[in-house]
């Protein structure tokens, strides 16, 4: 009946177990201006320190961003007390609690749209900036496995440019079964490989659309790959081997935009 379909879908995509690399308690800072402003935005963020040097409280003054905790003003050698030395801060750092953990049984699949899923991406600064473009082309959630996934740190959310605060990054045990949950709710898995036959541009993208993104060299793991429904390729230079996972998401993305536009045009 459908209590227990419900039932085994929560066993299915379990919470994320916490690991030892994250804040301790839930808690974590996030520095850079544009990380560190959308968090104060965000009301689902609960903040809990506010440092700022005296340039950039001006910034946040003159912008008129409301900030929900007192702000303290530290020289900018204090930053170094709280995050890595090499972290590009630009005179701001929140400490907050993580956002409460999405899971992809949350995600609303009943429209059409677009979901990145990322296969092995490693660098927090690549799956960063996939957020970054992910937000900017309106997609519903990047996906990626657990394992060899990235925490989310400073750096992450540094890459990602506020775009944390606005696109759910879902964490799950089991990258097929995730793709195998999208596709019983309409979605179709597209793989991105440089080997495909057919070029995205002369391919009719499905307007329920999981793009599946490998990293370079590597490219997605053989069962990832035969999970997929459709395989396509973006057409480079014989140059390049491949780009970047973050440019080759930014580039698919707008594929897929460009896409949807031109059939409401057609209708």
């Amino acid at each position: 009946g459908k209590m227990s379909n419900k039932k085994r879908q929560q066993t299915t995509f379990k919470k994320r177990e916490p690991s030892q690399k994250s804040a301790s308690n839930g808690e974590i800072w996030l520095y850079g201006y544009h990380a560190a402003t959308a968090a104060l935005r965000n009301k689902e963020r609960k903040i809990l320190r506010l440092l700022v040097s005296k340039e950039t409280l001006k910034e946040l003054e003159s912008e008129r961003i409301a900030l929900p905790v007192p702000a303290q003003i530290v020289p900018r050698a204090e930053f170094s007390r709280y995050l890595d030395e090499h972290a590009v801060h630009q005179g701001i750092a929140v400490l907050t609690k993580e956002l409460p953990d999405t899971g992809i049984e949350d995600l609303d699949l009943s429209g059409n749209g677009v979901i990145l899923i990322l296969d092995q991406v490693t660098d927090p600064h690549n799956v960063g900036a996939v957020l970054r473009s992910a937000a900017a082309f309106d997609a519903k959630a990047v996906i990626t496995a657990q394992k060899n996934a990235p925490e989310v740190t400073g750096v992450l959310a540094k890459s990602a440019c506020g775009a944390l605060e606005t696109v759910p990054l879902i964490y799950v045990t089991n990258l097929v079964r995730a793709m195998q949950y999208l596709k019983d709710n309409g979605y179709w898995c597209v793989a991105l490989d440089g080997h495909a036959q057919k070029n995205m541009h002369e391919t009719d993208l499905p307007e329920k659309c999981a793009l599946v993104l490998g990293a370079e060299g590597s490219g997605l793991r053989r069962l990832t790959a035969e999970n997929c429904d459709l395989t396509i390729k973006l057409p480079i230079s014989s140059k390049m081997e491949s780009l970047n996972v973050s440019n080759a998401g930014a580039v698919a993305l707008y594929e897929f935009a460009r896409q949807k536009e031109k059939k409401k045009i057609a209708k």
